[in-house]
């Protein structure tokens, strides 16, 4: 049998190892063209089950219904094709039906369970990576770093990525010593390491170390002309260390023509992509909230959200999706798109659970928050304990916070602000009148 770069056996010829393994560099290098390697790897190995999985976990990356029926394609042209494959292998295709069939965890597991037995499979390491944080498990991230590391070899290729999912891991732990060392190992390994890069960006955000924030993306920037949306959410974070530091030109600038660009090809070809609508709306929100005039930017943002109505798969996109239905006072649309999340939250599956007992409240506060502000902190207050399970990092988490607090302060509820600031305080190692979205609340209640 042929053997992947780490040495674990795959059921294809030599020609399709080659072509797996360049698939997965794209993969774990964030790279554009990687569907083009996946095309590429199934035009070399046409049977190899193994590819297939990758198309159908390649499918749910993007996480959008349209895209569900792909995901399942891909299975099923898996499945006859891994009947006679390695162990590890059809472990695979479990996870990618799991996974499809809305339980995540139960994808996880299986990855968890690769890995104890082969823990050089560098796609269930980064699944796991990937997943386990969208589910806002930051603990089990670290554990799954820790699992691994010593069985894996510094020449691999892919232990530039162990590296940067080491130091994420790590500074979602609050452990920031540790995540930067990984971090700038990795980019010292290769300076495009995109996911590296994020993670060091990472911890000069919650040490509010702002000049540096600013300073380490512009240095790297130019190594990411190969990079796929990732890099969005990079400038979005240079726009943050900027929005700190009150520079409200330069954050709009970096709107418009680095993580929101609308004349990039990038954007064109996934206008509604998750993470690009995290950041987008994020960053109007917080925006707003220092006065600042974002023009017809929500719109377009609205429009989007409509048109994905009903679409759960992100559970931590749906607040984004309704903030900015709020925002552009759709009130018809807000409330199409709860009608539609109520229908989801009544199945059986962990994300539709999810959706029901935190991503639900969340968003039917975010589109009460114009018009009733008291009735949003009502709303959002049960849900707030369990927020993190939505995903998203301390810095994303962030702004959900701050639509609880604007919504406190406007209704004059003193005590519920009080317990987002105490909250904040908790969670990152910044004290609020240091941060520039909780200092003004902070003055005004005498919070230290």
């Amino acid at each position: 049998m042929a053997q992947d770069a780490h040495g674990l056996p795959l059921t294809t010829d030599p020609a399709g190892a080659r072509a797996w393994d360049h698939a997965i560099a794209g993969y774990l290098g964030y790279r554009a063209d990687t569907a083009a390697r996946l095309a590429a790897l199934l035009e070399t190995a046409p049977d190899f089950g193994l590819a297939h999985c990758l198309a159908g976990y390649f499918a749910l990356l993007g996480f959008h219904a349209a895209l569900l029926p792909a995901a399942a394609a891909a299975a099923a042209r898996a499945r006859p094709l891994l009947a006679g494959a390695t162990a590890r292998e059809q472990a695979h295709l479990a996870a990618l039906d799991a996974w499809t069939a809305g339980d995540a965890p139960r994808a996880v597991a299986i990855w968890d369970a690769i890995l104890t037995d082969h823990p050089a499979d560098a796609l269930a390491f980064r699944l796991a990576h990937f997943v386990n944080f969208w589910l806002g498990r930051a603990g089990r991230m670290r554990a799954s770093v820790l699992a691994v590391e010593s069985r894996w070899d510094p020449a691999w290729p892919a232990y530039t990525s162990l590296l940067a999912c080491r130091c994420f891991a790590f500074e979602e732990c609050g452990l920031y010593l540790e995540a930067e060392a990984a971090g700038r190992a990795a980019i010292a390994r290769d300076p495009g390491d995109l996911w590296a890069a994020h993670g060091v960006a990472h911890v000069l955000e919650m040490q509010g170390r702002r000049a540096e924030g600013i300073g380490w993306i512009e240095r790297l920037a130019p190594g990411w002309a190969a990079a796929n949306n990732l890099r969005h959410h990079l400038y979005w974070h240079a726009a943050m260390f900027h929005l700190e530091r009150g520079e409200h030109d330069r954050v709009l600038a970096l709107y418009d023509t680095g993580f929101r660009d609308l004349t990039s090809p990038l954007t064109r070809a996934q206008p509604d992509l998750y993470i690009d609508v995290q950041n987008a709306v994020s960053m109007l929100y917080r925006l707003g909230r220092h006065g600042v005039d974002v023009g017809d930017r929500w719109d377009e943002l609205a429009d989007k959200a409509t048109a994905r109505i009903g679409d759960a798969q992100s559970a931590f996109t749906l607040p984004h999706w309704a903030m900015a239905l709020a925002a552009s006072g759709r009130q018809a649309e807000g409330a199409r798109f709860l009608d539609a999340l109520a229908a989801f939250a009544a199945g059986e599956t962990p994300l539709a659970a999810l959706v029901r007992d935190v991503a639900l409240p969340i968003c039917r506060a975010a589109l009460l928050a114009p018009r009733d502000p008291a009735a949003s902190v009502a709303a959002m207050r049960p849900a707030l304990g369990d927020m993190p399970n939505l995903g998203g990092s301390h810095a994303q988490q962030d702004v959900l916070e701050q639509l609880f607090l604007d919504c406190a302060l406007r209704a004059g509820l003193a005590d519920d602000a009080r317990l987002l600031l105490e909250r904040v305080a908790g969670r990152h190692p910044l004290p609020p009148a240091r941060r520039a979205g909780y200092a003004a609340a902070a003055r005004s209640l005498g919070f230290g």
